[in-house]
Protein backbone atom coordinates (compact mmCIF):
# COMPACT_ATOMS: atom_id res chain seq x y z
CA UNK A 1 0.00 0.00 0.00
CA UNK A 2 1.23 3.79 -0.89
CA UNK A 3 2.25 5.88 2.13
CA UNK A 4 0.06 8.46 2.66
CA UNK A 5 1.34 12.38 1.48
CA UNK A 6 0.82 14.62 3.95
CA UNK A 7 2.08 17.66 5.00
CA UNK A 8 5.51 18.44 6.54
CA UNK A 9 5.96 19.74 10.37
CA UNK A 10 7.64 22.73 11.41
CA UNK A 11 8.36 24.13 14.92
CA UNK A 12 9.20 28.41 15.02
CA UNK A 13 10.22 29.47 18.64
CA UNK A 14 9.64 33.30 19.03
CA UNK A 15 12.35 34.03 21.05
CA UNK A 16 12.18 37.59 23.75
CA UNK A 17 15.80 38.45 24.19
CA UNK A 18 15.39 41.94 26.75
CA UNK A 19 12.46 43.27 25.27
CA UNK A 20 13.48 42.04 21.65
CA UNK A 21 12.61 39.85 19.11
CA UNK A 22 15.44 37.01 17.60
CA UNK A 23 15.36 36.92 14.09
CA UNK A 24 17.59 36.01 11.65
CA UNK A 25 18.79 36.76 8.24
CA UNK A 26 17.60 33.41 5.64
CA UNK A 27 21.11 32.29 3.37
CA UNK A 28 18.99 30.66 0.90
CA UNK A 29 15.53 30.87 -1.12
CA UNK A 30 12.75 30.49 -0.19
CA UNK A 31 12.74 34.09 1.12
CA UNK A 32 16.66 34.69 0.77
CA UNK A 33 17.87 37.98 2.40
CA UNK A 34 14.54 38.28 4.09
CA UNK A 35 14.55 38.49 8.16
CA UNK A 36 12.58 35.24 9.43
CA UNK A 37 12.02 33.54 13.07
CA UNK A 38 14.68 30.89 13.40
CA UNK A 39 12.25 28.18 12.83
CA UNK A 40 12.98 24.30 11.90
CA UNK A 41 11.49 20.48 11.33
CA UNK A 42 10.59 18.27 13.56
CA UNK A 43 12.08 14.91 13.37
CA UNK A 44 10.25 11.75 13.45
CA UNK A 45 9.77 10.51 16.96
CA UNK A 46 10.00 14.25 18.73
CA UNK A 47 7.54 16.03 20.19
CA UNK A 48 6.93 19.62 18.78
CA UNK A 49 8.00 21.13 22.28
CA UNK A 50 11.11 19.52 22.31
CA UNK A 51 12.14 20.51 18.49
CA UNK A 52 10.86 24.23 19.32
CA UNK A 53 13.67 23.80 21.92
CA UNK A 54 16.19 22.11 19.78
CA UNK A 55 15.82 24.17 17.09
CA UNK A 56 16.30 27.57 19.35
CA UNK A 57 19.57 26.26 20.04
CA UNK A 58 20.77 25.10 16.73
CA UNK A 59 19.49 28.54 15.46
CA UNK A 60 20.27 30.40 17.89
CA UNK A 61 23.25 29.02 20.55
CA UNK A 62 20.68 30.02 23.13
CA UNK A 63 18.97 27.22 25.54
CA UNK A 64 14.76 28.31 26.34
CA UNK A 65 11.57 27.78 27.75
CA UNK A 66 8.40 27.44 26.39
CA UNK A 67 6.06 29.92 28.21
CA UNK A 68 3.19 30.14 25.55
CA UNK A 69 1.55 28.12 22.54
CA UNK A 70 0.62 30.73 20.05
CA UNK A 71 -0.97 28.47 17.82
CA UNK A 72 -0.71 26.38 14.58
CA UNK A 73 -0.20 28.11 11.06
CA UNK A 74 -1.13 25.36 8.51
CA UNK A 75 -2.07 27.58 5.27
CA UNK A 76 -0.94 25.13 2.57
CA UNK A 77 0.67 28.45 0.58
CA UNK A 78 2.27 29.43 3.47
CA UNK A 79 5.89 28.21 2.09
CA UNK A 80 6.41 27.77 -1.43
CA UNK A 81 8.43 24.93 -1.43
CA UNK A 82 5.68 22.77 -0.27
CA UNK A 83 2.38 22.23 1.92
CA UNK A 84 3.97 22.99 5.50
CA UNK A 85 2.07 23.12 8.76
CA UNK A 86 3.97 25.21 11.90
CA UNK A 87 3.49 25.05 15.48
CA UNK A 88 4.70 28.52 16.78
CA UNK A 89 5.57 29.06 20.67
CA UNK A 90 6.68 31.96 22.60
CA UNK A 91 9.93 31.13 24.04
CA UNK A 92 12.36 32.81 27.10
CA UNK A 93 15.68 32.36 26.75
CA UNK A 94 17.71 30.71 29.66
CA UNK A 95 21.28 31.63 28.68
CA UNK A 96 22.36 34.45 27.01
CA UNK A 97 23.89 34.91 23.42
CA UNK A 98 27.24 33.63 23.99
CA UNK A 99 28.01 33.16 20.04
CA UNK A 100 27.49 35.52 17.53
CA UNK A 101 25.95 34.39 14.47
CA UNK A 102 26.02 36.24 11.49
CA UNK A 103 22.75 35.07 10.32
CA UNK A 104 21.31 36.45 13.59
CA UNK A 105 19.37 40.21 14.80
CA UNK A 106 18.15 41.15 17.54
CA UNK A 107 15.77 43.51 16.85
CA UNK A 108 13.19 45.89 19.12
CA UNK A 109 9.64 44.44 19.41
CA UNK A 110 7.85 46.96 17.49
CA UNK A 111 5.49 46.91 14.68
CA UNK A 112 8.10 48.33 12.04
CA UNK A 113 10.21 45.62 12.84
CA UNK A 114 7.85 43.44 11.37
CA UNK A 115 7.60 44.78 7.70
CA UNK A 116 9.02 42.12 5.17
CA UNK A 117 9.12 39.08 7.44
CA UNK A 118 9.74 35.42 5.85
CA UNK A 119 6.21 33.02 4.98
CA UNK A 120 4.00 33.85 7.55
CA UNK A 121 6.01 34.97 10.43
CA UNK A 122 4.19 38.78 10.70
CA UNK A 123 1.23 36.75 11.12
CA UNK A 124 2.85 34.40 13.98
CA UNK A 125 4.20 37.37 15.67
CA UNK A 126 0.83 39.57 15.80
CA UNK A 127 -0.59 36.05 17.01
CA UNK A 128 1.40 36.23 19.90
CA UNK A 129 0.48 39.29 21.79
CA UNK A 130 4.18 40.90 21.93
CA UNK A 131 2.66 43.96 20.13
CA UNK A 132 0.84 45.96 22.14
Amino acid sequence: MPKPRTPLLAVDPLIIYKSKLILFRRKKPPFQDQLAIPGGSVKVGETTENACVRVAKEKTNMDVKITKLIGVFSDPKRDPRGHTISIAYLCEPLTEVETPIDTLEIVPIAQHSLQNLAFDHNEMIRASGILK
